[in-house]
């Protein structure tokens, strides 16, 4: 799997930021997608020890959600820790890792931010306008914004507001757990993406995609570090 659209990763912090605020024109902000078979779920994890990382991607089958393929590429950092940057630190492991995969998938979630971003550019953002393939920002934590939280049964939500400007949604994916944070990433609407995740979020309250990913990425660098 290859990228439609490619640049140069080795930019200064003012040419990434540059990069960021000219692909964020590029995103499409509703439903552009047919039927979805498999989904991605992408994570990034870093050793404590070194400059290495861990990327890793699994795919699940949109109807039992159970793990068609895995693919984990180990590599070192190559950019900064800069926030709100994040995206030129973990994107090029993931790409090496996107190029190992078989089996193509229709949408890709990402633990992180998409349009919840000081530029509306994050994670989920970036890698879909690369691939143009539809994304879903869906972070454990707000990186910005502000919101009401939402009701306490499963499938609430609240608007996350940023200057006026709606950037994602606050959602209730168990009952009396703590919400997620949604945001669009590209080719999808807000409401399509938080439908999936509550699609993708059975029984627990991250998305089987960031769960599952998660859970490739520390086992093999516990292992990698015990080493």
């Amino acid at each position: 799997m290859e990228p439609v659209h490619k640049h140069p990763w080795n930019l200064s912090e003012m040419d990434a930021v540059k990069l960021q605020q000219e692909l964020s024109l590029k995103i499409v902000k509703e439903d552009q997608f047919k039927e979805v078979n498999h989904v991605a779920g992408v994570d990034v994890a870093y050793s404590e020890h070194s400059d290495k990382l861990i990327a890793a991607i699994v795919i699940l089958d949109a109807s039992s959600l159970h793990i068609i393929e895995s693919v984990v590429v180990e590599d070192t950092v190559h950019f900064p820790y800069i926030p709100g940057l994040f995206s030129f630190r973990e994107i090029p492991p993931l790409l090496k890792a996107f190029k190992q995969i078989k089996t193509l998938p229709q949408l890709i979630v990402c633990d992180g931010q998409g349009m919840a971003h000081p530029r509306r550019f994050g994670l989920a953002s970036h890698l879909g306008v690369l691939f143009d393939i539809p994304t879903i920002g869906c972070g454990k934590t707000k990186l910005l914004g502000e919101f009401r939280d939402p009701e306490l049964k499963r499938g609430s939500s609240s608007p996350l507001v940023d200057h006026g400007e709606v950037i994602g949604a606050v959602l209730r994916t168990q009952d009396n757990v703590k919400p997620i944070f949604v945001s669009i990433g590209h080719r999808i609407s807000l409401a399509t993406a938080c439908e999936w995740i509550l699609k993708l979020s059975p029984k627990y309250r991250l998305p089987e995609t960031t769960r599952q990913a998660d859970h490739l990425v520390n086992k093999v660098l516990g292992g990698f570090q015990r080493e």
